[in-house]
């Protein structure tokens, strides 16, 4: 039972995908590919109640959006005519899809549909997801994540300026140039175009280096005060991942391609990173982040999200170790009801469910996938 409702109480009547392209106000360069559109998975999930349960998530290719959508429905398919709990469903559709495996492009599909049923419950009850956790919607700390890629010190100085006109007070900075003396040179940029003591840096390399590499540069650039040091190396090597962070005074970050919550629990085993970033769509879902923000509350680790900002606020709001929402916009071009920022925090949005629900007037400016 949760808030008097009995999760269990819905059967599912139909699915509805779309895979969509949305165009980046910022271009993305990262050390793995420059990126200036993302594809986003739609999905309406309706109930016998007549309820529809919303959720979307970024599928990384276009590809990723065909097969994630597939699997989707033969999801739905196996629960059909079912009562089923997100708790249940996750269950059953883990044994379906073992000899699969439940990871990639399947894991997303689990997620996503979980993500939209505990929508659904949420809205059937007339509450927040945060409120319907055991939490409430709260204000939460954000950087911003929606550009600083790779590219020359005088954009970055000017794009730094462009973002901080948000309110936020962090920023992410994307490295991974052939040397470390354009990786610092990059940083300073950033650097000296914030004006503000307040105003923390993020550095992602999104597993460029090896580890030789990563302590080098890592102990350069924790001389310059960044705040974390995010996916120096590949992001399943965990061995190498805590010998880095035991040579580094910096913390280490990594988590956002935990596959379900057991990739966490054996991150944290192995000392693998200081702190953990999780997304809702590769770790389980709702359920599959409630399962790990146990496993973080129980290590004393800070968890922060990975994208999909809409639906990771309410999350956050129930995580014990609630650290930083990492905040991009990119469903702005899709939904009725765009996250809001005030006073340099994100608002947890006070409506039904997770707050998403489509502005098909927007919709139809997009290209579909």
């Amino acid at each position: 039972m949760i808030n008097g409702l009995n999760a269990g109480g819905q059967r599912i009547r139909s699915l509805t995908t779309r895979g969509i392209l949305v165009p980046l106000k910022f271009t993305l360069g990262t050390s793995a590919a420059i990126v200036k559109a993302v594809p986003l998975l739609l999905v309406d999930l309706l109930n016998e109640d007549g309820v529809t349960g919303r959720a979307y998530a970024f599928c990384y290719r276009p590809s990723g959006a065909v097969a994630i959508s597939s699997h989707l429905f033969e999801a739905v398919d196996l629960l059909r005519g079912k009562d089923s709990t997100p708790f249940d469903a996750a269950q059953t559709l883990s044994r379906q899809f073992a000899l699969l495996g439940v990871t990639g492009a399947v894991r997303m599909a689990l997620s996503l549909l979980d993500m939209a049923m505990w929508d659904a419950i949420a809205q059937m009850q007339r509450v927040p997801l945060s409120s319907l956790l055991g939490s409430s919607p709260k204000s939460l700390r954000a950087y911003d994540s929606r550009g600083l890629g790779l590219m020359d010190p005088d954009r970055l100085t000017e794009e730094t300026k462009n973002l901080l006109e948000s309110g936020l007070r962090a920023v992410k900075l994307r490295l991974g140039y052939p040397s470390l003396s354009e990786d610092l040179a990059a940083l300073k940029a950033v650097r000296r175009s914030i004006s503000r003591d307040d105003i923390e840096i993020m550095v992602d390399y999104n597993q460029a280096l090896t580890s030789t590499e990563a302590i080098l540069r890592g102990r350069e650039l924790e001389k310059e005060g960044i705040y974390w040091l995010e996916e120096p190396i590949a992001h399943d090597d965990y061995v190498a991942s805590a010998a880095i962070a035991r040579e580094l005074k910096v913390p280490i970050q990594t988590g956002e391609n935990f596959n379900g919550p057991e990739g966490l629990l054996r991150a944290v085993n192995a000392r693998a990173s200081d702190y953990v970033m999780v997304d809702v769509a590769r770790i389980g879902g709702v359920t599959g982040w409630l399962r790990a923000a146990g496993v973080g509350a129980a290590h004393g680790i800070e968890m922060s999200s990975h994208l999909m900002p809409e639906i990771s606020t309410h999350l956050l709001c129930a995580t014990p170790t609630a650290h930083w929402l990492e905040y991009v916009d990119w469903a702005d071009a899709i939904i009725e009801e765009p996250l809001k920022i005030r006073d340099g925090m994100v608002l947890t949005s006070g409506r039904p469910g997770s707050g998403i629900s489509w502005d098909e007037a927007k919709l139809k400016r997009l290209e579909t996938i």
